[in-house]
């Protein structure tokens, strides 16, 4: 029975690899910085067109963002998208995370198909709210209370 396993998960592979870049396809099976974060300084939820919700959190130390997670409940490409988003996040000033844009995100993942690009452009936009709440809260710490709970 495992070989068979085996050999249909080989079957959907190559089905996929038809589909999406390599990079695509390890972002969704292996996301990085996949999570929630209880402690977050920002974090920002968006629904997609499509229905797929995703949850950003982000950590900030100086002006810098040290830490960055995601949450879905989408598709292959709204995981990778998330994956690689944070993983563009990370380490950067917040004036320069806010322009992490849909392309951007379609660049590291070495593209998607026209009917997942939207995918690209929920990561990008849910970055952004999380950014927005960071520097809202920062100037209204008091808002944090009202803050939506991480965790789909």
């Amino acid at each position: 029975m495992h070989a068979e396993s085996e050999d249909l998960q080989d079957l959907i592979l190559a089905d996929a690899r038809r589909i999406y870049s390599e990079t695509v396809i390890r972002h969704a099976m292996e996301p990085r910085n996949l999570g929630v974060m209880p402690d977050a300084d920002g974090f920002g939820r968006v629904t997609g067109s499509c229905g797929d919700t995703m949850e950003i959190s982000i950590k900030v130390k100086g002006n810098t963002i040290a830490d960055a997670v995601f949450m879905t409940d989408g598709c292959g490409p709204s995981i990778a998208s998330g994956s690689m988003v944070t993983e563009l996040a990370r380490g950067k000033s917040i004036g320069e995370a806010r322009k992490i844009a849909q392309a951007d995100v379609l660049n590291g993942l070495d593209g998607l198909p026209e009917e997942s690009k939207h995918c690209a452009l929920l990561a990008a936009d849910t970055l952004r709210a999380a950014i927005a709440d960071y520097l809202l809260t920062k100037r209204e710490p008091w808002k944090k209370a009202y803050r939506g709970r991480p965790g789909l």
